[in-house]
């Protein structure tokens, strides 16, 4: 195996969608279409997503997974102070600590108790028992870290696990949730961005199938530093049944591997269609 695969080592990138509601189909997730797109456009790719309802066992058994991988996770809801909210809880119980009220957290749901005191005429009572239990949506697993929420101010937070892996938990709601986790994309992960340094080149295979492809796959992805991949169709309404055979990765590493790639499938006396390049 080529010694440069090390390329893929950096962080894999995970998502957690939590809530009944998605489950049901009360609502459609919107969140794994965007953070694909958001990853896309700083050249990254989600590796992996799971979508979990407000079950605080199935929550934390997710959460202890993805504390225990070296990936970094975006959870998506249930940090709420509602009776339905278990997202808190189970990261605490997950992470085998304590829940605590976060001293900036505490500051910042109180800045926006007062703004909102004040847009209504009112003046702000830290007593009164809503605003009491308001307090609740700062009360985090020991150890985490705020990340800002530029909508209400009402943060979100990222904990890390002793294997390695990091989760940010945010909102359910996608005008709070998307803005933070670009935010933590741009900040935290900046050096794991590859904008300008990523390609992806296929091509279609008309008639193939994937078993007959496979030794072809498997030598390029030996020799070169990049992945191999292969979408097979059988309904296609142009190309009937065929497989979008292609690389992707550096640039560099990408050109190389597709001649190779063209190469042994024209060996293989193969139909081939139209040819497609993403950046």
């Amino acid at each position: 195996m080529n010694p440069a695969h090390h390329v893929f080592t950096d962080p894999a990138f995970g998502l957690i969608i939590i809530g009944d509601e998605i489950l049901s189909g009360k609502r459609a997730d919107k969140h794994l279409p965007k953070v694909i797109e958001m990853l896309s456009a700083r050249g990254l790719t989600l590796a992996w997503s799971r979508c979990v309802g407000d079950d605080r066992q199935r929550i934390t058994a997710a959460l202890q997974d993805a504390f225990a991988s070296a990936d970094v996770v975006f959870s998506c809801g249930g940090i709420g102070a509602t009776p339905d909210d278990h997202t808190r809880q189970c990261a605490a119980a997950a992470l085998g600590v304590g829940l605590a009220l976060h001293p900036e957290a505490k500051d910042l749901i109180e800045q926006r108790m007062r703004d909102v005191a004040a847009e209504q005429g009112q003046t702000f009572d830290p007593s009164r028992p809503d605003n009491v239990h308001r307090y609740n949506m700062g009360v985090f697993p020991a150890g985490a870290r705020i990340i800002h929420n530029p909508y209400n101010k009402i943060p979100g937070f990222s904990c890390d696990g002793s294997g390695g892996g990091t989760v940010h938990f945010l909102p359910g709601f996608p005008v709070m949730a998307w803005p933070m986790i670009e935010s933590v994309l741009d900040g935290q992960y900046r050096h794991c961005q590859r904008q300008g340094a990523w390609l992806e080149r296929s091509v279609v295979v008309l008639g193939a199938m994937e078993a007959a492809l496979t030794p072809l796959m498997e030598r390029i992805e030996a020799v070169h530093a990049v992945k191999v991949f292969s979408l097979p169709s059988v309904d296609h309404p142009t190309y009937g049944r065929h497989i979008e055979l292609g690389v992707k990765g550096a640039p560099e590493s990408v050109n190389a591997a597709y001649v190779d790639l063209l190469a042994g499938l024209h060996d293989r006396a193969a139909q081939l269609g139209p040819e497609m390049v993403r950046r």
